[in-house]
């Protein structure tokens, strides 16, 4: 690296928000010279980890650039200090100190073949069952030597070489060696509550029990599940606020005028299309034009994308609406719920309200495009069939057993909104009405109205009407 690239203080790059300006460089206490060659991520005003080189030495750097970052530092150094001790694998410190002109800095080895076990969980079978083995060994060495992470989840797992490495020193704890049952439990638990759903855990917790040969054999999938269901929706509900705020996965921007919302990633290719819907929309392909909802299809770089925009029919319809969330409001956040809970919806990719003030008026949802078949065209050859092909079956039954295991309610559960997909099987689409209850004895209810419209749509004494009758569960 250039030694022309321009030195910065800790204020510099806090004031810099989402886009420190890389390749640049810091001063380090002692007079050494950090080079920041590129960003891994950045916690706009607080935090930036990096791609650096120290003493001719590729490092991955953290740095603490807020005021009154020494807390935050000192948990960090604190926390991977512990588990080097505790011989459970990390990154071990090369370096850490102060920023000349304020801040502070830590310095591990930069693992450049290394990737998270979120990002392994994407591979075979075997390979992800491998990995969340020995993370959950690794778990119960944790708690064997008394030490709790409290952001345990699989993007703070690295994947390099041997067992993965816990990282995210900060959200280490001291206790009490053993850890006690209780906390043991807790903590183990919103691990496996951050797993994708269907995931087999009785040989995670066999795992987990081999990393901490003390621990209590009562601990069971039965004793953990009240525990991973509370950690479960406690995430969900972070995850769905997030969605409508400015993080790491969304930007969000919000005047007198317009509310917008769109994943981070997908920001920029989607940019003129948010700035003007309408007139993508003019020369997309129309495929529904009501007067609550117009429907185009358009494409964004190669990419097929359905535009929603939802209609005011009048005055007095603009009027019911605008003190609620819009529909396409309540269709981005049921989306991004049903995607978080495993079942398969075509991708949100941004969400756009006018606003006068406080009142909402047009709103449009911008979606992937789903090419599939409706569930009415798809099963119309297999009408008077005994039952649908195997793995129509199959997904059926899997999709029905999850929307009720999740209390989830359609509103509108007719053929023509669950599309078929070869590879991912159903595919629910049209989410203005879903709800997630929290009531056994309301969803019962929401339930069977659902299941009454979606069995609507082939005649009462079809092959197809029968099976799924005697399939579906009853609420």
């Amino acid at each position: 690296m250039s030694d022309a690239a321009p030195v910065l203080a800790a204020g510099e790059l806090a004031a810099a928000h989402r886009a420190p300006p890389f390749p640049c460089a810091v001063q380090l206490d002692g007079g050494a010279r950090l080079d920041l060659l590129r960003p891994l991520r950045v916690l706009p005003g607080k935090r930036i980890v990096g791609e650096g080189l120290w003493n001719g030495r590729q490092v991955l750097a953290k740095l603490f650039v807020a005021a009154g970052s020494a807390r935050h530092w000192r948990r960090e150094c604190d926390g991977l200090a512990a588990l080097t001790a505790a011989t459970i694998p990390t990154t071990p410190i090369l370096a850490a100190g102060t920023l000349a002109g304020g801040g502070h800095y830590l310095l591990t080895a930069f693992l450049p073949e290394a990737h998270s076990l979120a990002d392994e969980l994407r591979a075979d079978a075997a390979t992800v069952r491998a990995w969340l083995l020995a993370a959950c060994t690794g778990i119960g060495r944790l708690h064997a030597h008394g030490l709790t992470h409290g952001d345990l989840h699989p993007g703070n797992f690295l994947i390099d070489v041997g067992e993965p490495l816990i990282i995210d020193g900060d959200a280490v704890r001291r206790h009490t060696a053993p850890l006690p049952e209780a906390d043991a439990a807790d903590n183990f638990a919103y691990f496996l509550a951050e797993l994708p759903p269907g995931m087999a855990l009785e040989a995670l917790i066999d795992a987990y029990r081999a990393g901490d040969p003390r621990r209590n054999p009562s601990l069971s999938l039965a004793a953990l599940r009240p525990r991973i269901e509370k950690h479960r929706r406690a995430r969900l509900l972070d995850y769905l606020r997030k969605t409508v705020r400015p993080c790491t996965l969304f930007e969000v921007q919000h005047n007198a005028h317009r509310f917008t919302a769109v994943g981070r990633a997908d920001a920029d290719a989607l940019a003129p299309l948010i700035a003007d819907p309408d007139r993508a929309m003019a020369a997309g392909d129309l495929l529904k034009d009501g007067n609550t909802a117009t429907v185009v299809r358009v494409d964004v770089d190669g990419r097929a994308l359905a535009v929603k925009r939802y209609n005011l029919k009048g005055a007095t319809h603009a009027l019911s609406r605008a003190w609620r969330p819009s529909r396409a409001w309540h269709s981005w956040r049921e989306g991004h719920r049903l995607r978080f809970l495993g079942l398969e919806t075509p991708m949100p990719r941004a969400l756009i309200e006018e606003r006068l003030g406080p009142l909402r008026r047009r709103a449009w949802l911008i979606a992937d495009y789903h090419r599939g078949r409706n569930l009415a065209e798809h099963l119309a050859p297999h009408i008077d069939a005994a039952a649908p092909p195997p793995a129509e079956s199959e997904a059926l039954l899997r999709f029905f057993d999850a929307l009720t295991a999740h209390r989830l309610g359609h509103g509108d559960l007719k053929a023509t909104n669950l599309l078929w997909d070869d590879a991912r099987g159903i595919v629910v689409i049209d989410l203005d009405a879903m709800t997630q209850y929290t009531s056994a004895a309301t969803y019962a209810h929401v339930w069977r109205r659902d299941r009454a419209r979606l069995l609507a749509n082939w005649p009462a004494g079809s092959g197809l009407h029968r099976w799924l009758d005697e399939h579906l569960p009853r609420g």
